[in-house]
């Protein structure tokens, strides 16, 4: 099975450290994170878990439930022979918004997952893109979609027109 961006993310059900739990049930209106790990963690994946165990907070504040997924299995993305890993993060309305898969050898980087996830949040909220190393507070651009006179009363800070399709603006706020 081939999961894809804008998919709704399969509904399963799990038996987890919490207990027993079905995935869109548990996702309730929110974010979510799911990490995938093979079965036989290799040293790569406990530097992982670390990781996520001391950014716990940082999704926590950003209202996203993180889960982590143990497969015996081939990924569906890799050849036969290779073990992989993957993050996909689910929007509250159940689509798949990020897919990111790395080899055995690579560690995720969480912070580029951080930055994602606020960039996703922004864009879902508010009608706004982020360029290309954008960081949470720089500025944004206005989606294309919006005419002047929306993008006026959305962005009353105005904004900077370097094509007629790019208009810079301050980031809004983001109220989650």
């Amino acid at each position: 099975m081939t999961i894809r961006l804008g998919d709704t993310a399969p509904d399963f059900e799990a038996v987890t450290t919490e207990g027993p739990i079905r995935f869109h049930e548990w996702l309730s209106e929110g974010w979510g994170i799911l990490f995938s790990h093979p079965k036989d963690f290799t040293p790569v994946c406990t530097t992982e878990l670390g990781e996520a165990a001391k950014l716990a907070a940082e999704f926590a504040r950003r209202d996203v439930k993180v889960m982590g997924d143990l497969y015996d299995m081939v990924h569906p993305n890799a050849d036969d022979t290779m073990t992989v890993r993957s993050v996909f993060v689910i929007g509250p309305d159940k689509k798949v918004k990020l897919t990111l898969t790395y080899p055995a050898s690579t560690g995720r980087n969480f912070d580029e997952i951080l930055r994602v996830i606020d960039s996703l949040q922004l864009t879902h909220y508010c009608q706004v893109a982020t360029p290309v190393n954008w960081r949470l507070g720089e500025d944004v651009v206005i989606a294309p979609a919006l005419t002047d006179d929306e993008a006026r009363s959305k962005f009353p800070a105005g904004w900077t027109e370097l094509k007629p399709y790019l208009r810079i603006t301050p980031q809004p706020a983001l109220a989650r």
